[in-house]
């Protein structure tokens, strides 16, 4: 079966190589921004009332043959869906970024996304805390 996924939008940001973004997008203060299509821009109505957003990318220059990786800060591998590798079959990014502004012109401005410069926007996705977090008193097992 195939799927077939459309860009809603691209990113703009200060990476352009995979070593020039950080480990992780909260590791960083730096500002990206998100340009929508325009056939899209009525779908960020009162978005702006969110602090916190989720942005699904397709990592586009990711390796889709890999399935084992040795994780930074890990000393043994592991199955690739046992990580946060870019590298996937799926190469689908889905990352907490802080929502800094919200243009008339469909451009959004977040801190804290990992993505290079060009990689496409797949969907956007308010953050709840109610259902994003899971409660302390909730026994990991």
């Amino acid at each position: 079966m195939d799927i077939l996924l459309k860009p809603i939008g691209f990113v703009r940001s200060p990476y352009e190589k995979r070593n020039d973004a950080p480990r992780q997008g909260r590791l960083s203060d730096n500002i990206s921004e998100i340009a929508l299509d325009k056939k899209y821009i009525p779908g960020l109505f009162r978005l702006n009332e969110e602090k916190y957003i989720f942005i699904l990318c397709w990592f586009d220059r990711s390796d889709r043959t890999t399935l084992k990786v040795i994780p930074p800060h890990k000393s043994t591998e592991r199955g690739v869906f046992a990580s946060r590798s870019p590298d996937r079959p799926n190469p689908i990014s889905l990352s907490l970024v802080e929502l800094v502004d919200v243009s008339e012109e469909g451009v959004l401005k977040v801190r804290g996304l990992d993505a290079l410069d060009g990689t496409p926007v797949l969907d956007i996705k308010v953050y709840s805390e109610e259902i994003d977090t899971i409660p302390s008193n909730i026994k990991k097992t």
